[in-house]
């Protein structure tokens, strides 16, 4: 840690990714869906479903009483602990389903705003403190304060298992986050008040029973935060099923198994990507040799747009490429930069046309 500063520009110039309340978005949402006459029901729990009927039972979480929903068919999306996702993998057969937790789990805390009233630090950046195995990001709110979220080991020397007294956490940040902590007056209430969260991918298959269930959003494939894609992969899912209705009508047989077979290579890529993107997020991001590998791609993107977008842009800014087709193309690109980043004196020769012209025959041969 030199206390240097680096800007890394996630697209081009017309590109940008928004800071947005999940929260705010949600009441949105609900708004727009009362308005076009759903009944939204709050407190009740869904506790099973009955694939043969399509009845629901719901806990009231308040009250505890259990209340039974008929309907004629159920799309669940009831988050990544999803009782509509554990009915279908307890009644049925070769029901696959996998939840596994990374080592690192996270906590929230709070930078309040500078002594001006404003921002203390830049609100137009996705600010990150990579420290190998584990990092410090913050994210701008409209009330002028960011959103902090540390990522750090559950065991080990430096773990959310040894930072466990007042004086440890603040030694801790003030190694380790300088620059953060002077803004944090509430660090150490912060810390113990939040629990540390666990971070888990779930991946499961098939996704729908008959034309009586289907799961969609984390309930079919529950990911780690780290691309940003959460939210927007189920977006992608009710797009895709909006797209499948519209096709075959009321054939839902048909429509659930077109949309699992289209959606589960897609869920899965994510899933991967995210967990690929924590690794750079928190470690490669301060590589200079990484830094310089992103500035090459940068460049021949630029130069060539029909012929390179670099992965995390087929991911963000492609709403016409599927996450599987991006996660595809990114392995080939991979491929290519591992072979550039080979070729002797590339610090000084990176923006060469002897470079170019290498990754324009690569490109052909592939």
């Amino acid at each position: 840690m030199d206390g240097k500063i680096a800007f890394q520009p996630y697209g081009k110039e017309h590109q940008a990714n928004y800071s947005v309340s999940r929260g705010g978005l949600n009441c949105l949402l609900m708004d727009l869906a009362e308005k076009h006459g759903a009944q939204i029901f709050f407190n009740e729990r869904c506790v099973k479903v009955d694939l043969k009927t399509a009845d629901a039972e719901f806990e009231n979480t308040e009250t505890k009483k259990v209340t039974t929903v008929k309907s004629d068919r159920i799309f669940g999306t009831d988050g990544a602990f999803s009782a509509s996702r554990l009915s279908l993998q307890l009644g049925t057969d070769r029901f696959s389903y996998s939840q596994t937790y990374l080592d690192h789990g996270y906590k929230e805390l709070t930078i309040v705003p500078g002594t001006d009233g404003g921002f203390a630090m830049d609100p137009n950046h996705l600010h990150i403190w990579p420290r190998g195995q584990f990092m410090l990001i913050a994210l701008p709110n409209l009330d002028k304060t960011f959103t902090c979220t540390l990522f750090f080991p559950f065991e080990g020397e430096r773990s959310f298992a040894t930072i466990d007294t007042p004086d440890k956490v603040l030694t801790f940040f003030r190694e380790m986050f300088a620059d953060a902590e002077p803004f944090m007056p509430t660090l150490v209430e912060d810390y113990f008040r939040n629990p540390a969260a666990s971070l888990a991918t779930i991946r499961c298959y098939p996704w729908s029973f008959g034309d009586k269930l289907l799961l969609l959003g984390d309930a079919a494939h529950g990911i780690v935060p780290f691309f940003g894609q959460g939210m927007n992969c189920g977006f992608e899912d009710c797009a895709e099923l909006s797209r499948l209705m519209d096709e075959y009508g009321e054939d839902w047989h048909r429509v659930f198994r077109e949309f699992e077979l289209l959606r589960k290579p897609d869920g899965d890529a994510i899933a991967e990507l995210a967990i690929e993107n924590y690794i750079e997020m928190r470690d490669k991001v301060a590589d200079p040799k990484f830094l310089l590998q992103k500035k090459i791609e940068a460049r021949f993107s630029e130069r060539y747009p029909d012929k390179w977008t670099p992965l995390y842009a087929m991911v963000t800014y492609r709403t016409d490429m599927r996450y599987s087709e991006a996660l595809k193309k990114g392995r080939g690109q991979e491929a290519i930069m591992r072979r550039i980043m080979a070729m002797p004196g590339i610090e000084k020769k990176w923006d060469s046309e002897e470079v170019e012209k290498e990754i324009l025959r690569m490109l052909s041969s592939q």
